[in-house]
């Protein structure tokens, strides 16, 4: 079955029982420093999963474009990918798991057609503060499913929030035990002569290759607490998250998720251009999967607005960018570097109808495709030169050589080896494993002071952001649109597209309209609206964002007479007089065309 009626199958299925689709949010969230990207379809729904009314009511529907970063070492197998499309249903207090769990159940058996006898699933096996599901075993056996083909599992595989497991959740994180749906692809993927599993206990959960996640029914009714318990939250809430990809593979039957209608065009383009054949060697495969990968989600980060650097989403972008050229080394594609550019059609073509913005900027990201190919080409031969310089190579400076120059290790050890040297691999793990150790010390820092914990300091500097969006339009330039943020505890930090450097004039002019805009004491309140009349009305939207029919719109001062008015989700203060005093500590660069502004609140 084609991507694009599993899709449509999909949304329309849960629209026949009350769903209101919504649409896809941009794969860089706005006011969520919790993470770079949008991983989930119900990251950007957490203020209604906590209990604020959706302005389009308490079933809805979507297909949320993804992006796990985490994931880009475990491209090259036949599942993982780190962009992806995740099909999506929610009630916000509504329906539970006797609606949830037979209608996924009907739409896999009967819309997508797959054999029951194919499917397992999974459910919570418990703790000590959460009890065993035997609620929704009791729905699968009555489903038909049998025991043979229900699996138990703990919090480590069956418990779903967006930092794992209870004991890493933040307060103020909504979460739950989730029961899951696999697809048996066969025993005899396991039995393969060369699988290293053939000899291991299978069941769904595990690495053989025989079963594939297809679907997750989160039941997030639980809310991690300041004293690090778990509360249950006054709505009792069901997320489910089902990635378009593997749905697609299931349908036919294929465990490679790269052989779907997604990337068809993709491995037939490179075939031509390199020569070789898809699914004939191993590592040349494994290499096509790779470029394939990195390059659609390239390609659909940069039609939300991301651009190569050196910072944040960026660089993860021109990470992308460089491993999949690396990996083009292995087919013999070596000088042709914007062979990546043309792989943009292809993609276009394959999301167009779904998301036509690819389509509307198609052209852009072709040049800027080709312009950091070039870029990485010249990095190199730069990379190159200090290897020569070099009396020996070892580990550490292999790692300083990823981190200066986008060298994967791969890169380094075949450059190495044709010159004779020995380097060792331990010793670069060994640096990488501290280069992520810090990578995620951050990253809990952040979350811990994000926007998720609804903490007063973070609310106060959400609000503050606001002011200092509409202040930058009114004393610098109306045409200043936010381009991303990240807001913590401590600061924030806003990006907006302008092309050269805030003067201290004009920063100084900034502060004092905020400051003058919280001695006002104006109050903050939250509007549902139409979306075109809150368009009519200059409220200022996320870029590349799609907006449903009924929206949030937060106004700072009266709405005949606002100060500030915004699409947003909240949560805010109720009257500015509380935030403080307003001070920019750093206004820089953030790439061509954008420029990134960090601020706090300081006691008044």
């Amino acid at each position: 079955m084609k991507s694009a009626e599993v899709r449509r199958k999909y949304i329309e299925f849960f629209k026949k029982r009350g769903h209101v689709e919504i649409p896809s949010a941009p794969l860089v969230p706005e006011n969520d420093p919790t993470t770079l990207f949008t991983s989930s379809g119900m990251q950007p729904l957490i203020p209604y999963l906590l209990g604020q009314p959706h302005p389009l009511g308490k079933r809805l529907v979507n297909s949320q474009k993804s992006f796990r970063s985490q994931d880009i070492e475990e491209v090259g197998n036949n599942r993982h990918t780190t962009f992806f499309e995740m099909l999506g249903n929610w009630s916000l207090g509504d329906y539970f798991k006797k609606e949830q769990l037979p209608w996924i159940f009907e739409f896999l058996t009967k819309e997508l057609e797959l054999p029951k006898g194919k499917l397992y699933v999974s459910v919570f096996e418990g703790t000590g503060d959460i009890p065993r599901d035997e609620e929704s075993v009791r729905i699968w056996k009555n489903l038909d499913v049998p025991d043979e083909r229900i699996f138990f599992y703990g919090v480590n595989k069956n418990w779903w929030s967006r930092s794992g497991e209870p004991e890493h959740m933040p307060p103020g994180e909504p979460g739950g035990p989730d029961s899951e749906v696999f697809y048996d692809f066969g025993e005899e993927l396991k039995l393969h002569e060369k699988s290293p599993w053939k000899n291991e206990k299978c069941h769904p959960n595990c690495d053989c290759g025989r079963f594939m996640e297809i679907a997750n029914s989160v039941f997030m009714q639980y809310q991690k607490q300041a004293d690090g318990t778990l509360k249950e939250l006054t709505q009792k809430n069901v997320d489910f998250g089902g990635g378009l990809e593997r749905m697609v593979a299931a349908t036919e039957d294929t465990s490679d998720v790269f052989t779907t209608d997604l990337f068809t065009s993709m491995y037939r383009y490179i075939e031509v251009l390199s020569g070789k054949r898809y699914g004939e060697n191993q590592e040349e495969t494994r290499a096509m999967r790779i470029i394939m990968d990195h390059i659609r989600a390239a390609v659909m980060m940069m039609a939300d607005g991301v651009l190569p650097s050196n910072k944040m989403q960026g660089y993860v972008l021109r990470r992308l960018i460089r491993r999949a050229l690396f990996y083009g080394r292995t087919l013999g594609l070596l000088k042709d570097w914007n062979y990546i550019g043309q792989l943009v059609e292809p993609i276009a073509q394959i999301y167009g109808n779904a998301y036509p913005e690819v389509v509307t900027k198609a052209g852009e990201i072709t040049l800027l495709l080709d312009e950091e190919a070039m870029r990485f080409g010249r990095s190199l031969d730069k990379g190159l030169a200090e290897i020569e310089k070099l009396p020996k190579l070892d580990g550490k400076i292999a790692f300083q050589l990823y981190e200066t120059y986008g060298f994967p290790w791969e890169m380094t050890e075949e450059i190495v080896r044709r010159n004779g040297q020995q380097i060792n691999r331990a010793q670069f793990e060994a640096e990488f494993e501290k280069h992520k150790a810090v990578s995620r010390t951050a990253a809990a820092g952040m979350f811990k002071g994000g926007l998720a914990d609804y903490s007063e300091e973070t609310t106060k500097l959400h609000t503050a952001h606001h002011l200092l969006l509409a202040s930058l339009q009114k004393v610098v330039d109306p045409n200043i649109k936010q381009r991303g943020s990240n807001i913590t505890a401590e600061r924030l930090r806003m990006d907006f597209n302008f092309a050269r450097k805030l003067s201290d004039e004009e920063i100084k002019k900034v502060e004092v309209l905020v400051n003058q805009t919280i001695k006002e004491n104006l109050s903050v309140t939250r509007v549902e609206m139409d979306c075109t009349d809150a368009e009519k009305i200059g409220a200022q939207m996320e870029f590349g964002h799609k907006y449903p029919d009924r929206v949030s719109i937060y106004f700072v001062g009266p709405q005949d007479k606002f100060f500030s008015a915004e699409f947003c989700g909240g949560p805010h203060v109720e009257h500015t007089g509380i935030l403080g005093h307003f001070k920019i500590i750093k206004e820089e660069s953030a790439g061509m065309g954008i420029r990134r502004i960090y601020a706090i609140l300081e006691v008044a």
